[in-house]
């Protein structure tokens, strides 16, 4: 009997397949691992943007929850759309009782067409009840403005913020720089443990095909811890995997919108 990595995905549903749990399962299954998932919201969603939000009842986001881990031998969890308080909370709580060994928060705040996807009222829920069960935190710069209260317009502003967030939050924080206006799509992280910055270069890839890209990124992070890479590591290759698939998706014509990435880009004739 073969086992396989077991990545379970927290998260909303796109009905369009781009992002969230659909981009979950993708990029887990692309990068080797198997793919579990609970629902936290619906989504009706497209390329062009979300039309609209259907909750899932806490109550059965734990019932979720509750099969997945005593079934399933879970060796590392994502973390994405958090609609409400009580899911917040709800998963707090499985996780403290059922402690996966690596889990990766994307604080999901704002769709690419600038639909919020959480509750701004939750946001210290969050901080309180999540940050401190958590390997890495992935919030783009937007969303680590808003975590923050800060701006950040370079990549020097991106490096005092990774900072001082893994600071205050005492985490690990990965600062993701695809809205910073700079040559190189750079993201960079801080360990803090050691106290230490590290940054990742990848070129920047023009294409309008980038939804979901946040999603798989954390994915892709979680799976490679899921196979024991060391942290710095599982987001070097994770960095690399999301960089061809942003590349191979540039050929893509699916929606009228923002796009997906290619996810099984390996697989091309």
């Amino acid at each position: 009997m073969k086992n396989k990595p077991c990545v379970l995905t927290i998260a909303g549903s796109d009905s369009s397949g781009g992002a969230g749990i659909q981009a979950d399962i993708k990029t887990i299954s692309a990068n080797g691992c198997y793919a579990a998932s609970v629902i936290t919201a619906l989504t009706a969603q497209n390329t062009l943007g979300v039309q609209s939000i259907q909750e899932i009842p806490a109550e059965f986001v734990d019932k979720q929850l509750e099969s997945v881990f005593t079934d399933l031998s879970i060796s590392a969890v994502k973390i994405g759309m958090l609609h409400n308080k009580n899911i917040i909370i709800s998963i707090a709580n499985q996780l403290k009782k059922f402690k996966p060994n690596a889990i990766i928060l994307d604080p999901v705040m704002i769709s690419k067409n600038g639909c919020e996807l959480i509750d701004p009222q939750v946001i210290p829920i969050l901080k309180e009840t999540l940050f401190p069960l958590v390997t890495l935190i992935t919030p783009n710069s937007i969303e680590a403005e808003v975590l923050l209260n800060i701006k950040i317009t370079n990549t020097q502003e991106q490096e005092a913020a990774v900072i001082a967030m893994g600071k205050q939050f005492q985490l690990n924080v990965l600062i993701k720089g695809g809205h910073i206006n700079h040559q190189q799509a750079s993201d960079v992280l801080y360990l803090h443990r050691e106290n230490t910055c590290h940054w990742f270069h990848a070129e920047r890839i023009i294409s309008l095909n980038t939804h979901g890209t946040g999603c798989s990124l954390s994915s892709a992070i979680a799976s490679f811890l899921a196979k024991n890479y060391t942290l710095h590591d599982a987001i070097s290759y994770a960095k690399k995997y999301l960089t061809h698939a942003i590349s191979f998706g540039r050929q893509l014509h699916i929606g009228r919108g923002h796009g997906p990435i290619d996810h099984f880009y390996f697989l091309e004739n």
